[in-house]
């Protein structure tokens, strides 16, 4: 890859890239859960003496334990996150003494909580006028593991292509994504550059299909060897600088 190709495409990580994720899932994880719990105890009413509360005897390591078992026991849907996250309230809350229909009943519901909380989110204030400066000069694409959804927020409109990894059953390192959201965008590797947080599911996937990356180093690790057409970045406000330099580089 020549380090001077000039670049046409932006593919950019969503979660800890274009916002904080961290206390967002955090509320959510709590959030839905506790509403799950909440809700049985209602709808139940008298019968909680026999069958106790659902937190009591499922709390919510118990339903995070579940989740990892489940990927492990279903490879292929390890990384769809919403589908491991409803099948594991299903197979809880049939153990909880539901009958199946209404173990998928509540476990659809309170996945619709989930995705009502895990959208409640704010992306960095930067982010907007960024994307909004950047789509008038390069093709704009969203690939992420994550299962937030676009569509549900304002940014969507800054993203012509959005990757779902987990969905897509190919969740990163797997190159397929990066490569899906090339093709249509009609770019390929040499004139794209990624932009993510994590090193193994964004930087050293993408550079090894030979596009150039912009790693947010949110750990700040410092002492991390950077291959050739990988750029260290603190925050996605600085991206503009480096498009900056490497738009120079490109004319040199």
């Amino acid at each position: 890859m020549s380090p001077h190709a000039p670049l046409d495409t932006l593919t950019f990580d969503l979660d800890d890239t274009l916002w904080d994720n961290r206390p967002v899932m955090e509320h959510a994880e709590k959030g839905h859960y506790a509403w799950l719990d909440e809700s049985l105890a209602a709808w139940h009413g008298t019968h909680l003496d026999r069958q106790g509360r659902y937190s009591e005897r499922f709390p919510l390591s118990a339903y995070q334990a579940r989740r990892l078992e489940l990927a492990q026991r279903v490879p292929l849907r390890r990384g769809d996150f919403t589908w491991i996250r409803e099948q594991a309230l299903t197979e809880l809350l049939e153990e909880y003494g539901l009958p199946r229909s209404a173990a998928r009943m509540w476990a659809a519901a309170a996945i619709d909580r989930f995705l009502d909380l895990r959208h409640r989110l704010s992306p960095y204030p930067e982010v907007a006028a960024l994307l909004e400066n950047l789509r008038g000069r390069y093709r704009l694409a969203a690939i992420t593991n994550g299962n937030a959804d676009l569509t549900r927020l304002p940014l969507a409109t800054h993203f012509p292509v959005t990757i779902a990894a987990g969905e897509m059953l190919a969740p990163k390192p797997d190159a397929r994504p990066f490569l899906a959201a090339l093709a249509r965008l009609g770019s390929i590797p040499s004139r794209a550059l990624h932009v993510g947080d994590s090193w193994r599911e964004d930087v050293l996937p993408a550079s090894r299909l030979g596009m150039r990356v912009a790693w947010i180093d949110i750990h700040d690790d410092p002492e991390r060897a950077l291959p050739a057409g990988v750029y260290r970045l603190r925050h996605v406000r600085e991206l503009p600088d480096l498009l900056n330099r490497l738009g120079s580089l490109s004319s040199d």
